[in-house]
């Protein structure tokens, strides 16, 4: 039954991706830049809406990481070494 847990898991996660309510394209930008993008984004959306973003900042993954941690928000996904791809889930 554990793999059936794991499948849940993972197609919920793809869900979240799939339909993620805001996508943000960072790429080409560096820091702080696409952690103030989220942020400014993050501020129009309603608690339960997710953001889909992708960057290609070597730092973006550590900053997003820290910036969702600090903001009390979820980070659903973080995926992707040259180009990474983070799902974020508004929760407060």
């Amino acid at each position: 039954m554990g793999w059936v847990r794991s499948l849940s898991h993972r197609l919920h996660r793809y869900n979240l991706r799939a339909m993620a309510d805001v996508r943000l394209d960072c790429r080409g930008l560096n820091c702080p830049m696409p952690i103030v993008r989220i942020s400014q984004q993050m501020r129009k959306m309603e608690v339960g809406q997710t953001i889909e973003v992708e960057a290609d900042d070597p730092a973006f993954g550590a900053d997003v990481k820290a910036w969702t941690a600090k903001m009390k928000q979820e980070l659903v996904e973080l995926s992707g070494e040259t180009i990474q791809r983070a799902v974020i889930k508004k929760v407060s």
